[in-house]
């Protein structure tokens, strides 16, 4: 698809998302959900102990490097916690860690698609690489950035001076390296047409 596709990167890998996510197996909640991402649904997640209401946002990137992926403060429920400009900043995820529709609540959960990418001298896009990243909900803040010098956040693709929103950069190897089963990597074969990848747990 992201080789015969005439549509923009960004707008094949939306697509792909959403024909991909349309096909997971689970128990959805006929509820409609609100948020600035690709995919969002409500849904029950069965647990060995409990059964819990989810709320479940899914963001797509396409990008040449797969070391990072920017996104927006309304796409995350963690706080940012970072050094710019010589500058301390503590920023608020804008989505709340437990959403609430018609009086329920749902652990809100987001997560990354990130699809890396190489155009050839003719300009035609081939995939490399699929990312997937869980990005930890703000309860789990003091784990993932209790302080500036501690987080999993690159400085983020905004300029302050033009007037565009804040956001920041998730560093795969930083997210990585404090729980490894958040980054998930399938390397994309042309030839066979299918991904490859082993769990990382």
């Amino acid at each position: 698809m992201f080789l015969m596709s005439p549509d923009k990167v960004k707008d094949i890998a939306e697509d792909i998302t959403r024909e991909l996510l349309d096909r997971l197996p689970g128990f959805n909640v006929p509820q409609r959900v609100y948020g600035t991402v690709d995919y969002k649904r409500a849904r029950y997640v069965i647990l060995p102990e409990q059964t819990v209401r989810q709320v479940l946002f899914i963001d797509s990137k396409a990008e040449k490097e797969n070391r990072s992926a920017t996104i927006q403060m309304s796409q995350t429920s963690l706080g940012i916690k970072q050094s710019r400009s010589g500058q301390m900043l503590d920023e608020k995820g804008l989505l709340p860690e437990i959403s609430e529709y018609e009086g329920k609540n749902y652990i809100t959960t987001t997560c990354l698609v990130h699809f890396m990418y190489q155009d050839d001298s003719s300009g035609a896009h081939h995939l490399r690489e699929v990312t997937l990243v869980g990005l930890p909900n703000g309860r789990l803040q003091d784990r993932y950035n209790p302080t500036v010098e501690d987080g999993i956040r690159l400085v983020g693709r905004n300029a302050p001076s033009l007037g565009e929103d804040f956001r920041t950069r998730v560093s795969f190897h930083r997210l990585k390296a404090k729980a490894e089963w958040r980054v998930q990597r399938l390397v994309y074969n042309e030839i066979n047409e299918e991904c490859t990848g082993s769990w990382r747990s």
